[in-house]
């Protein structure tokens, strides 16, 4: 049976943990950021912990997990 590959894009996003959790960084913070509160901005610095079921899908596209 071959390897299986590792999608690239997911290695370059996504950061697991050691208890297994999957880290990402927020979404909407490149442009536009003028619509948005300061609030909002300085809330969605550093990275958030997928949800249980987004952490599943992106783990399927880790088979290996993260070499780094």
């Amino acid at each position: 049976m071959p390897k299986m590959k590792t999608k690239s894009s997911v290695k370059k996003r996504f950061k697991l943990t050691a208890t297994g959790k999957v880290l990402a960084g927020p979404g909407k913070k490149r442009h536009c950021l003028t619509a948005r509160s300061n609030k909002a901005k300085r809330q969605n610095r550093g990275s958030q912990v997928l949800r249980h079921q987004d952490g599943l899908t992106v783990k399927q596209w880790l088979p290996y997990g993260i070499e780094r």
